[in-house]
């Protein structure tokens, strides 16, 4: 596999986002994973779904994250009573004027925390749907576009199911990573522990700003792709669909649903937001495999079968990930 040049400036954009993670971890233990996953997100401009039970440091970290670049995070919290006017905002009446202005709601931010997302009925998800997608709301008769940089990150508990909705498809989809938040480990806990159990808390400084951002992306998208990662990408997103023809023949019957070209673009990209991470001007076989689970797993719907014999997605992306060739 070819190597390109590595692209000007790559070496002081990947020095900054590592300082953005650096600044988080002043108030954040450990949970590299979720760190990673959102400086991927924030430079391959994708939404990320955050799965892990309460108590995980999800909205903390997002939280910090937005201090961290500059930008503006406002928090939803997601109920059954929520209605789109909540989200998208609305329009109101000045006694005064006798006028009707228009007032945004907290969708308008450059993060938003959609707090326990599973927990509001359809109106609102559609709402959501619009703006995750189009990065725009139709509000009083009128098309507003969305600040610019615009991420959705989204919480739900993986356990408790009494009163939530089962997010679509559609708007899965529309998630480039579906990050789960796990357990620290003991010295990660106990550190926790020392950290958080003082009155005087670590605050998160600005480290970046949004002309950071766009820098970042413009590299990312000089960063080199070679055909064969090109192929290995589609090889991993047709397993998916057509598990028999990829080598596959056991999970014919595991897989109700694959992955969408959504998902290898959304592979693609957040392999390459990898890659700078590391450094590199250039992404391999290494990059998309370190993304895989985060992208496929809440693209691939198991079956009946699967459930039945207790096999989750991640246990069928990982199936895929061993078989399929690696160029």
């Amino acid at each position: 596999m070819s190597e390109a040049p590595q692209p000007p400036q790559l070496v002081d954009v990947a020095d900054r986002l590592h300082a953005i993670a650096t600044e988080v971890e002043r108030v954040i233990v450990g949970q590299s994973s979720l760190l990673r996953g959102l400086l991927i997100g924030l430079v391959a401009d994708g939404h990320i779904l955050l799965e892990g039970m309460p108590g995980l440091a999800k909205s903390l970290a997002v939280d910090s994250f937005a201090r961290a670049v500059g930008g503006v995070c406002h928090r939803i919290q997601f109920t059954p009573d929520l209605l789109p006017s909540d989200l998208i905002g609305t329009q109101v009446y000045q006694p005064k004027t006798g006028d009707w202005t228009v007032h945004k709601g907290p969708v308008f931010g450059n993060f938003v925390l959609a707090d326990e997302i599973n927990r509001a009925p359809a109106k609102v998800q559609s709402a959501l749907l619009e703006a995750m997608q189009e990065r725009q709301v139709s509000l009083a008769g009128e098309t507003c576009a969305l600040p610019d940089p615009f991420l959705v990150l989204a919480t739900q508990n993986p356990v408790e199911q009494e009163g939530t909705y089962p997010l679509p498809e559609a708007q899965l989809d529309r998630f480039m990573l579906k990050v789960v938040v796990d357990y620290p480990n003991r010295e990660e806990e106990r550190a926790i522990i020392k950290r958080m159990r003082r009155n005087g808390r670590p605050v998160v400084r600005q480290v970046a700003t949004t002309e950071d951002i766009y820098a970042a992306r413009t590299v990312l998208d000089e960063v080199f792709v070679d055909e064969k990662i090109e192929h290995y990408v589609v090889d991993l997103v047709f397993a998916t669909r057509d598990p028999a023809a990829s080598g596959l023949p056991g999970l014919v019957d595991h897989i109700d649903y694959g992955a969408s070209p959504r998902a290898s673009i959304a592979l693609t990209r957040a392999a390459t937001a990898n890659a700078l991470l590391e450094g590199r001007g250039y992404v391999t076989p290494s990059d998309v495999k370190a993304v895989a689970h985060d992208v496929l797993r809440h693209r691939v719907v198991p079956s009946f079968e699967a459930e039945a014999e207790g096999r989750t997605a991640e246990q069928i992306v990982q199936g895929i990930l061993d078989v399929v060739e690696i160029p």
